[in-house]
């Protein structure tokens, strides 16, 4: 059981986290990775989740045609976790928690920059956004404190 100080967050989702501007699928969905990325800045646990996380599972529920359920999914999830576990130096899967700080957020996004999770993105419709997002330095991106740097 996850207490309300932890966030089920699937893999391809830790990326996304990164250049969220407040752009989504749908409103459901926008006011979810909202909600995620504040509890996330504020301290709340990332829980590494296979399939529909906090995110996108209400969507799961209330949409005919869920975006969670298409094929691309799963594999940008096991893409997302291969590349974040190369740069974290360990591997991380289903079940591991993250404590998303400061520090990991700026290195996270330094990598994303950098292209190091190309990869993980390629089957994304929102890479060339996120792409331009990251280029132009995180700038209005959601998922940072008060105190990350710029």
């Amino acid at each position: 059981m996850v207490d309300e100080n932890t966030v089920r967050l699937r893999g391809h989702h830790l990326l996304c986290l990164l250049t969220y501007k407040g752009l989504g699928y749908s409103p459901e969905f926008v006011a979810g990775m909202t909600a995620t990325a504040a509890r996330l800045v504020a301290g709340s646990i990332a829980e590494i989740v296979e399939g529909p996380d906090d995110i996108c599972e209400p969507l799961c529920r209330t949409e005919e045609h869920p975006h969670c359920h298409e094929a691309t999914v799963p594999e940008r999830d096991r893409r997302a976790l291969s590349l974040v576990s190369k740069l974290l130096d360990r591997p991380l899967k289903p079940g591991d928690r993250l404590v998303l700080d400061e520090r990991l957020r700026a290195r996270f996004r330094s990598a994303y920059h950098d292209g190091a999770f190309e990869a993980a993105c390629a089957l994304c419709e929102w890479q060339p956004l996120c792409r331009d997002i990251a280029a132009g330095g995180y700038k209005g991106t959601l998922f940072r404190s008060a105190l990350d740097p710029a």
